[in-house]
């Protein structure tokens, strides 16, 4: 494509209602740090480099329902993450503040909320 400008992907952002809350969750779940935190936004990154994540507080935050339903609030995405032990992996996110989801779509795969109501899958590698 001639003439394209450069473009890096830099950072998925979660909106929520308090930023350093759930920010302070992917930290402990993940074992990132922040990198950036102001009163209503922050970014972590993997210290491996790679995409980060953000997190930007919305005063009128409402989470998604998941498994989706035509009348509620709609999950617009969700975060995948790799584990090589899919039990001990769950066990360390519900340590860390996430909660099982009731609906489990598949095997090898869990999912999870977020403090924030925020989906995300454990998945094994």
């Amino acid at each position: 494509m001639p003439d394209r400008p450069k473009l890096t992907f830099a950072t998925v952002v979660l909106d929520c209602a308090d930023a350093h809350e759930l920010s302070a969750f992917y930290c402990r779940l993940l074992g990132w740090e922040p990198t950036l935190t102001e009163p209503d936004w922050v970014l972590v990154r993997n210290p491996s480099g790679g995409v980060g994540l953000s997190f930007q507080a919305e005063g009128d935050y409402v989470p998604p329902v998941w498994p989706q339903r035509r009348t509620e609030q709609r999950m617009m995405l969700h975060l995948d993450i790799w584990v090589d032990d899919l039990e001990a992996a769950g066990r360390h996110a519900v340590d860390a503040g996430a909660r099982l989801a009731d609906y489990q779509p598949q095997d090898g795969v869990r999912v999870y909320f977020d403090p924030a109501g925020h989906p995300f899958c454990l998945f094994l590698d």
